[in-house]
């Protein structure tokens, strides 16, 4: 049975844990369970992937303070689809001498060259690590890309486009294909980064929620952790309902995608001079001319009443130079192929309007239903599309519909998402060969969306951190950004922080946050012990045989994580819920922090001590939260509060969430 396994061995994994990937059949895999040293076999699973101002937006631009010399030393990993190595977001000017603490390589295949920018390339799939589809450059640009000034699709949001550390190196490792990306190259590219030398590592991409003793990205990003570095990874992008988060593990930084404060809007004038406000990335100039309109509806003799209203293939007869309106969010092709000069469609989402062939413009509800009642009414309906403008948004930021929601369906009482980060209408690095609205038309930059897009917006802070902060451990960079995050507003993401977690990512604050709540690799070890995984399931994570033991159990709410979060039932409603947490003084050596509690009346919270003084750095103290039990008889849904230790100059803000 050994030499099958060796027969049919695919990848081994050595230089930062030890495993392999074979291709077994139910028994071998069976006898291979049972083998004295073989802590645990698991299937392998295929996962999916899921800027001009936005790092602006979070307060991080020119005159920000940086420490050049740490920068340029900082690698960030981007485990995606490849990259685009001859992007002007990955040039090495005014990049000094590659780190000597790299151990990376160069192979990304043939005609595939590196820099002082992009020191390190490696593939697991295909025959190079170049990017195919635009997925890879524009996570890999926006965690760390170069300065590039005049950046825009074609004249829209011109500026410059930038990473978090714009002076660091990139370092790809291309697991992505079209079909997916397989858990075996997951696992060799978060074993390869890590003996690389790799400082923060991105990985935008899910596969639903899996156990952390057999998900490829948790078990990498342990072990990622133990050396120190931080992994970023996307929510999801599975919409607003409840409980559709992925990426569930404590050591992981779990990212939320919200809007920035600039917003893409076109306008639609009907034939009565009425403007209605629309949404699309629409470079097109029609010059204010009004074109005849076409309903779907009435524009089809042949089709359902369904299919006609949505403009469906084969339904357009006679929209030759008209414009045509059309009940769907996102049927362009067709309607240009019938010879229409312009499409305005309907959309309940209108976070992430795109970009046409032709001018398109997408309308919400109340003003699309009132732009189809003109065209059904007027005998001679007619309009036109206006050219995009950019405004300010002063709702932002406001997580997208698109961002999956917590709660935590893994581990109850860890909340996550950890963190929002812009992830609308990102412009960032693009491969030519991938496809865009453009037909014809390659770009070298393009707008997307998703939480993969917001993913390395984190990555890109957790690196700017670093530069300030290289020695510290990858819990105490997440509890900095999560502590830091600027509050976002409930009434504005109705699934508050299941939506948002502790906020939004606020880069300038995230590298001075006075106090941090650090974590062991033991502490993990320990909380996944009070749960249902074996020994052996955490052996497998750890890498090392581990024991659990009573005494050394950890519940999820007494794991010092920066947030506090506890789901209760109707029969547990009448217990105190207590917190105990720890926090570590990075600020000044010599200071005073009290407590501040706000949030909702219908929580009664005290916390004990209610001052924390420190005569040194790196001294700790420890404090318990403690929700009365009284007052959880009225919770219904989740209800949040917040914790703010703050000594005048920091403020070090915690979420409290109890929810049913």
């Amino acid at each position: 049975m050994v030499s099958s396994v060796e027969d049919s061995l695919v990848r081994s994994y050595g230089r930062s844990f030890n495993g392999f990937t074979a291709k077994l059949t139910e028994s071998e895999r069976d006898n291979l369970s049972g083998m004295e040293g073989v802590v645990s076999v698991f299937p392998s699973t295929f996962y999916k992937l899921v800027t001009t101002r936005s790092y602006e937006f979070m307060g991080l631009g020119d005159k920000s303070k940086q420490v050049p010399e740490v920068e340029t030393n900082t690698i960030v990993g981007v485990i995606d689809g490849g990259i685009w190595p001859e992007s002007k977001s990955f040039s090495d000017e005014g990049i000094g001498p590659i780190p000597k603490k790299w151990k990376g390589t160069c192979a990304g295949g043939t005609n595939f060259t590196c820099n002082k920018k992009l020191i390190g390339a490696r593939h697991y799939v295909q025959d190079s690590a170049r990017d195919d589809d635009g997925h890879g450059s524009h996570t890999a640009s926006t965690a760390a890309g170069n300065k590039v000034k005049g950046v825009s699709v074609n004249g829209v949001a011109k500026g410059t486009a930038r990473g978090g550390v714009p002076l660091g190196r990139v370092a790809v490792y291309k697991v992505c294909e079209p079909a997916g990306c397989n858990a075996e190259g997951i696992l060799a590219a978060f074993d390869d980064a890590i003996a690389d030398g790799v400082d923060v590592i991105t990985i935008s991409m899910g596969g639903g929620v899996t156990k952390v003793d057999v998900d490829p990205i948790a078990i990498g990003s342990f072990h990622a952790m133990t050396k120190g570095i931080v992994t970023t990874v996307a929510v999801g992008n599975d919409g607003s309902k409840l409980g559709l988060a992925s990426n569930l593990a404590p050591w992981l930084i779990s990212v939320a995608a919200g809007t920035t404060d600039r917003r893409f809007v076109t306008d639609v004038v009907n034939g009565d001079g009425k403007t209605l406000h629309g949404r699309s990335i629409n470079d097109f100039d029609l010059k204010g001319k009004k074109y005849p309109l076409a309903y779907g509806k009435t524009a089809s003799n042949n089709c359902t009443e369904e299919l006609a209203r949505g403009c469906a293939s084969g339904c357009l007869n006679t929209v030759q130079g008209k414009i045509v309106v059309c009940d769907v969010p996102d049927n362009v092709m067709e309607p240009k192929s019938m010879g229409a000069v312009g499409v305005i469609l309907h959309v309940t989402d209108v976070d992430s309007p795109g970009l046409g062939p032709i001018p398109v413009a997408t309308l919400d509800d109340t003003n699309y239903d009132a732009f189809r009642s003109y065209v059904l009414s007027s005998p001679n309906p007619q309009g036109t599309i206006l050219k995009t403008e950019t405004v300010k948004d002063n709702n932002a930021p406001i997580v997208a519909s698109y961002s999956s929601r917590g709660p935590n369906t893994l581990f109850s009482d860890i909340l996550k998402p950890d963190i929002t980060a812009p992830g609308v209408n990102i412009l960032a690095a693009y491969s030519p060969l991938g496809q865009t609205a453009l037909p014809g038309q390659s770009v070298d930059y393009y707008f997307m969306s998703g939480t993969s897009m917001a993913c390395p917006h984190a990555a890109g802070v957790a690196a700017c951190v670093k530069t300030f902060h290289p020695d510290w451990s990858a819990s105490a960079v997440k509890s900095a950004i999560m502590t830091t995050a600027w509050a976002m507003n409930a009434s504005k993401n109705a699934e508050a922080e299941f939506a948002y977690g502790s906020g939004h990512v606020n880069p300038t604050a995230a590298v001075d946050p006075g106090l941090v709540y650090d974590i062991a690799k033991e502490d993990y070890l320990n909380m996944l012990c009070s749960l249902d995984y074996s020994a052996k399931g955490i052996s497998t994570l750890a890498g090392v045989d581990f024991t659990c033991s009573e005494k050394s159990k950890l519940t999820m709410r007494d794991l010092n994580y920066p947030s506090m979060t506890a789901k209760v039932s109707a029969s547990s409603s009448s217990s105190d819920i207590t917190f105990s947490r720890t926090v570590t003084n990075v600020g000044r050596n010599i200071s005073t922090y009290r407590a501040k509690l706000t949030g909702n009346p219908k929580l009664s919270i005290t916390v004990e001590p209610q001052t924390l003084s420190f005569k040194s750095s790196w001294e700790k103290k420890s404090f318990t939260v403690t929700v009365s039990g009284k007052s959880l008889a009225q919770i219904s849904g989740i209800v949040s509060a917040s914790l703010v230790w703050s000594d005048g100059s920091h403020n070090v803000r915690s979420p409290i969430v109890v929810y049913t």
